[in-house]
C-alpha cells in the first residue's frame, strides 16, 4: 500500500480529527468489502455543483483507514460520515473560490505534485501509477484531487498569507514569552557573602551591618577572589550550599530553588557578576553568578544546500529545462560532472558564482515548494529536478546542524512562527465566511 502523505506544499490548516487536508490519497476508493452500488446519487449541491455519495465513501474509506493505520479511536460512523461531508463541501467551496479569484492551476503544476508524492513513496512515477491502478484508483481521480489541493494552496496564499502583518511590538511580546518559559528552566549556580542581623538590632549596629555589607560588594566587584571573601568574611558557616566553607556556592540548580529575589537580583548579571546588596530576612546578601546554563532558549536545525535553477522562457520550455537538470543530475551521480561545477556555468541565480550554495538557512527562509523538497533530503542527496516559482531546480543538501539563534535571528523566527500563527487564524476566519455565504443544498443523507 503506497503511502497518503502529500508532500507538494505545507497543509496546516486544523479540520477533521486534526488528519491533514489530503488524508490518504493513496488509499483505494472502493475495496472488497466496499462493493460498488448500482445507482449513485446526489447528497449535496454546493453552489450548483454537486457532491455525490461515491464521492463520501470515497473519503470514508481513506478517513477510516487513516484513522485504524494511526491507532487513533474513531467517532461514530453516522458522526464520522458528517464531518466528511462537511469537509468535502467546504474543500469544494473554497476551490470554487479559487476559480472566481482567477486563480489557475496548469498541468506542469499537477504533474510537479505527482512527482513529490511518488517521491515521497520512493518510486518513480511510472511505478507510482502503477500502484493506484492496482490499489483500484483511478489516475483521472487522484490527479483531480492533487489540483484540488493546489487550488486550496494558491487560494489561502493569496487571501490570508498574503495579507498578514507582524508588527515589532508583537515580536518583542512573543520574545518575552519565550524568555519567560526559558528562564524557568534555566539553571543557576550563584555564590553568596551573608551578613547576618540580629533580631533585636539597634540603628547603629544596622548601619553598621550595611556598610560592611557594601564594603564588601565593593571588594568582589573589584576583583578580589569571592569565595576567599566568603570564606573569612559570610556569616553563613558550614558546608551547606551557600556555606563559607564552600566559598558561598550553592552549586548549579534549577532557579525555582533559589529565593525569588536571588533570581531578581541576579537576572541581569553576566557571568562572573556581582550583585547589588540584597536584604532578606537573615540579613544582606552580596551575590555571585558562577554559571548561567540555559535548558530551553531558541535553537534551530539549519540546512546548507546548494542548488542549480534555469529559468523556463520561450527559447527554454519548463520540459526541456527538467530535462536537462536531469542529465546534469545523472552525470554528477555517476562521477562525470562537479556540481559546483555546473552551477557556475549554467545556474541562472545569484548563487552560480558559489556554485550554488545557498548556505546556512534556518526553517520558513525558502518559498514551501522548495524547502519542503530541501528537508526530505538527507545530507548528499539530489533530488529530482523540480518546479517552483521561480523555475526549475536541481537541489542538494549538503549539511544540517542544530544552532542557538542570534538577537537578529531569533526576531526572524519569531516573525515567521506568528506570521504562520496569524495566517492560521485568518484562513479559518476567511475559510468560515465563504462557506457561510455558499448557498448548500442537503439532499439524501449520504450511505
Amino acid at each position: 500500500m503506497i503511502s497518503c502523505l502529500f508532500p507538494f506544499t505545507r497543509v496546516r490548516t486544523p479540520w477533521l480529527l486534526s488528519l491533514a487536508i489530503v488524508t490518504c490519497l493513496g488509499l483505494p476508493e472502493r475495496t472488497q468489502a466496499q462493493p460498488a452500488r448500482s445507482a449513485d446519487y446526489i447528497v449535496a449541491v454546493v453552489n450548483s455543483e454537486p457532491i455525490t455519495n461515491s464521492e463520501v465513501r470515497a473519503r470514508l474509506a481513506r478517513v477510516e483507514q487513516q484513522l485504524a493505520r494511526e491507532r487513533t479511536a474513531a467517532p461514530p460512523r453516522a458522526e464520522l460520515t458528517r464531518q466528511v461531508l462537511e469537509r468535502l463541501i467546504a474543500e469544494r467551496v473554497q476551490v470554487q473560490a479559487a476559480r472566481q479569484a482567477g486563480i489557475k492551476v496548469d498541468e506542469s503544476a499537477v504533474d510537479e505534485a505527482e512527482r513529490n508524492v511518488a517521491r515521497q513513496n520512493g518510486v518513480e512515477v511510472a511505478e507510482f501509477r502503477r500502484r493506484l491502478a492496482a490499489d483500484g484508483i483511478s489516475q483521472g481521480v487522484f490527479r483531480e484531487d492533487l489540483r484540488n489541493q493546489i487550488f486550496l494552496s494558491r487560494v489561502r496564499e493569496r487571501e490570508t498569507d498574503s495579507r498578514v502583518r507582524v508588527t515589532e511590538a508583537e515580536i518583542d511580546q512573543f520574545l518575552r514569552e519565550v524568555q519567560a518559559a526559558a528562564s524557568e528552566e534555566a539553571e543557576l549556580n550563584l555564590a553568596q557573602i551573608l551578613v547576618a542581623i540580629p533580631e533585636s538590632v539597634s540603628a547603629a549596629q544596622l548601619e553598621a551591618l550595611t556598610a560592611k555589607a557594601r564594603r564588601l560588594q565593593a571588594q568582589a566587584r573589584a576583583g578580589e577572589d569571592f569565595a576567599a571573601l566568603a570564606r573569612q568574611a559570610s556569616d553563613a558557616t558550614g558546608l551547606a550550599p551557600g556555606g563559607s566553607g564552600n566559598g558561598g556556592a550553592f552549586g548549579l540548580r534549577p532557579v525555582d530553588r533559589y529565593p525569588s529575589l536571588f533570581v531578581e537580583a541576579t537576572a541581569a548579571l553576566p557571568v562572573g557578576g556581582v550583585s547589588e546588596v540584597v536584604r532578606s530576612g537573615a540579613g544582606f546578601h552580596v551575590l555571585k553568578v558562577l554559571e548561567k546554563r540555559q535548558s530551553g532558549g531558541m535553537t534551530v536545525v539549519q540546512t546548507r544546500s546548494r542548488h542549480i535553477l534555469l529559468r523556463p522562457s520561450a527559447q527554454l520550455p519548463e520540459a526541456t529545462a527538467r530535462q536537462r537538470l536531469a542529465e546534469y543530475r545523472q552525470r554528477i551521480q555517476s562521477g562525470q560532472a562537479d556540481f559546483a561545477a555546473l552551477a557556475r556555468e549554467h545556474s541562472q541565480d545569484g548563487s552560480a558564482p558559489g556554485g550554488g550554495d545557498l548556505g546556512w538557512v534556518n526553517p520558513g527562509m525558502f518559498v514551501p515548494e522548495f524547502e519542503e523538497v530541501m528537508d526530505d533530503l538527507a545530507p548528499g542527496q539530489i533530488a529530482e529536478p523540480f518546479v517552483s516559482r521561480f523555475g526549475v531546480h536541481l537541489l542538494q543538501v549538503l549539511e544540517r546542524r542544530r544552532t542557538a539563534l542570534s538577537p537578529r535571528e531569533q526576531r526572524e523566527v519569531a516573525r515567521n512562527q506568528l506570521r504562520r500563527k496569524k495566517g492560521e487564524e485568518a484562513y479559518v476566519k476567511w475559510a468560515q465566511d465563504v462557506r457561510a455565504r455558499a448557498f448548500v443544498d442537503l439532499r439524501e443523507p449520504p450511505q
